[in-house]
């Protein structure tokens, strides 16, 4: 069963594939999840535990925290810090969550025997959605002013078609090197940077070999994670806002 209200959702215990495709959905959009349910908690990193089946509560925020807490004390039993990516899967008939940490290398693996209640949210602000405006904002100044990405760029498309999703703003830069270009109308985290590197792979491969392909991120402001993802891979980040 569902339930929504606005800007949340909720699913009253959903088999493993709904758990799994409304997570993936919910982190891609930046969105806070908690699941409640039945799981056991591996983790491996600077040492490793595991915990045994039992009832827990999993928060994911937007920022890449991760949060197990059990019925008891204010502190969580296991976490993960801002700027790790989070991963929704099903393996041998549980949904998982993996949440990842690459620097130093920290891996939190929940795994839902049942999940009894699943809730996203949508967490903006709606007053600094009113001062900031909308992606097609940005993308409109963008594509009025091209210069705003880079001094000789030339935008050729919108929402071009990959195999890994459509990108917003496709074009060339001043030397011919293929561009692609990331919206985002508000401060971002690592799933951002992890979204636009899968654009420039999907891009690569569709490419011919010796096809040069840059990617640019374009928000307000990025968190330091997402800064050292975006270095790490070869990116590039402006920072611009949808005009107030």
């Amino acid at each position: 069963m569902t339930i929504a209200d606005g800007d949340s959702s909720t699913l009253h215990r959903p088999d493993p594939e709904t758990a799994r495709d409304r997570v993936a959905a919910a982190v891609a959009a930046e969105n806070l999840v908690t699941v409640f349910g039945r799981c056991t908690v591996e983790y491996e990193g600077r040492a490793a535990s595991t915990l045994g089946p039992g009832d827990r509560l999993v928060v994911l925020k937007p920022d890449g925290t991760a949060l197990v807490h059990t019925d008891e004390g204010q502190k969580p039993v296991n976490w993960q810090p801002p700027g790790c990516t989070h991963e929704a899967s099903v393996a041998d008939g549980e949904f998982r969550i993996l949440s990842r940490r690459t620097s130093p290398e920290e891996r939190l693996v929940v795994a839902f025997e049942r999940v009894e209640q699943l809730s996203t949210f949508d967490v903006t602000d709606r007053n600094d959605l009113a001062l900031q405006g909308t992606e097609e904002d940005l993308r409109q100044r963008i594509l009025d002013d091209p210069d705003l990405v880079e001094a000789g760029f030339r935008p050729l498309a919108t929402e071009r078609e990959t195999p890994a999703g459509a990108v917003d703003i496709y074009g060339k830069d001043r030397d011919g090197a293929t561009v692609v270009v990331e919206l985002k109308r508000k401060r971002v985290g690592p799933d951002a940077a992890g979204q636009l590197s899968r654009y420039v792979e999907a891009l690569d491969r569709e490419l011919h070999a010796d096809a040069e392909i840059r990617g640019f991120l374009v928000a307000p402001s990025v968190t330091e994670r997402a800064r050292e993802l975006l270095a790490e891979k070869g990116l590039e980040f402006v920072s611009l806002g949808p005009p107030e």
